[in-house]
C-alpha cells in the first residue's frame, strides 16, 4: 500500500518569453480536500483548471498554491496610483466624519489592489495563450513533486505504526493470558461468598445461581479480545497491501473502534493488572490515531 502523508511542500519553477514564475505548494492535514489559490491579478482564470488537477491527484488535505511571477517582484518598476489614492482618501474621509469608522492607515491604502501599479507590465505583449500551457504544464510538475513529497513522508509513517500496532498486539495477548480462566475463578470466589450467605440464612439458591451466571457473563472479555485482535488483522492488512488507494479515513475509524474496545475491557476489568493493561492499551491506541490523522 502506498501510505501517502497529507503534509509536504513543493516547488516548480520555470519560464517562458522572457517570463520567469515560481509556483509553491502547502499541504497539511485536513478532513477532506480543501484547496485555496493565489494568483496575480489577472490570473484568476487558472483557478478551475488548477482545483481540477489538485483533485486528480490527491484526495485529502488542506492545500495551498501560490504562483508568483519572479520578474515582476525583482525587475519590473511600480508607482502609486495617486489619483486613486486621494479617492479612496476622500471616501474615507466622509464616513470618519460621520464616526462610522476610524481613519484609515497609508499602509492599509497602499495594500489595497489597484493603488500600487506596475509602470511596465512584463507580460505585455506576450502570448498568453502559450503562456498559460506552459504555467499548466508546470503546475503538473509540482503536483507530481507533492505528491513524491508526501508519499515520501507517508512511507516514514508506515513502520511507525506498525511498530505501534505491535505494541497493541502484545497488550492483547497479555490481556488474553491474563483472562483465560478468569471468569471461572471470578466463578469460584463468587460460589464461595455465596457459600458464607447461605450458611447465615435463607436465601433463594436458583436466584443465587442466575445472579452468579450473570456476574461471570459480564465480567468475560473474550468478545473484546476477538474483536482487538480482528481490528488488529485489519489494520495490518491496509498497511502490508499492494493496492493503492486513500486508507487515512479507514484507519482513523478501526482507531476507534480500537478505543471502544479498550473501554469496554477496562470496564469489565476486576483485576489490577488487567486494568492497567487496558489502560495501556488506551494510550498506546491514542499513540495509533496521531499518526493516524497524518495519512491521507
Amino acid at each position: 500500500m502506498s501510505i501517502n502523508s497529507m503534509t509536504g511542500f513543493a516547488r516548480a519553477s520555470g519560464a517562458h518569453d522572457g517570463v520567469n514564475w515560481l509556483w509553491e505548494m502547502k499541504s497539511v492535514n485536513g478532513r477532506g480536500l480543501e484547496i485555496r489559490c493565489r494568483f496575480p491579478a489577472g490570473f484568476d482564470f487558472l483557478e478551475d483548471r488548477l482545483r481540477k488537477l489538485v483533485k486528480s491527484r490527491f484526495e485529502r488535505g488542506s492545500v495551498n498554491l501560490h504562483l508568483q511571477f519572479e520578474n515582476r517582484s525583482a525587475a519590473a518598476a511600480h508607482q502609486v496610483n495617486e489619483e486613486f489614492l486621494r479617492e479612496l482618501i476622500a471616501l474615507s474621509g466622509k464616513y470618519v466624519a460621520e464616526g462610522t469608522v476610524q481613519a484609515p492607515r497609508m499602509d492599509g491604502l497602499l495594500a489595497l489592489r489597484g493603488v500600487i501599479e506596475f509602470k511596465d507590465d512584463p507580460l505585455a505583449g506576450k502570448d498568453m495563450e502559450a503562456l498559460e500551457g506552459e504555467l499548466l504544464a508546470s503546475a503538473d510538475l509540482l503536483m507530481t513533486e507533492m505528491a513524491r513529497v508526501r508519499a515520501e513522508e507517508g512511507g516514514q509513517l508506515r513502520p511507525v505504526l506498525l511498530s505501534q500496532l505491535d505494541v497493541v498486539d502484545t497488550l492483547v495477548k497479555r490481556a488474553a493470558i491474563l483472562a483465560a480462566g478468569w471468569p471461572e475463578r471470578i466463578r469460584e470466589k463468587i460460589q464461595s461468598q455465596m457459600a458464607l450467605i447461605l450458611e447465615a440464612g435463607s436465601v433463594d439458591e436458583g436466584r443465587l445461581e442466575q445472579e452468579l451466571a450473570l456476574l461471570t457473563t459480564k465480567a468475560d472479555i473474550a468478545e473484546e479480545l476477538d474483536r482487538l485482535t480482528g481490528h488488529i488483522k485489519a489494520t495490518r492488512d491496509i498497511l502490508n497491501a499492494t493496492a493503492r488507494g486513500s486508507v487515512g479515513r479507514r484507519l482513523d475509524f478501526i482507531c476507534q473502534e480500537f478505543n471502544r474496545e479498550a473501554n469496554t475491557l477496562c470496564s469489565k476489568a476486576n483485576d489490577r493488572e488487567l486494568t492497567q493493561i487496558g489502560l495501556d492499551l488506551k494510550v498506546a491506541i491514542d499513540k495509533m490515531r496521531e499518526q493516524v490523522q497524518n495519512i491521507e
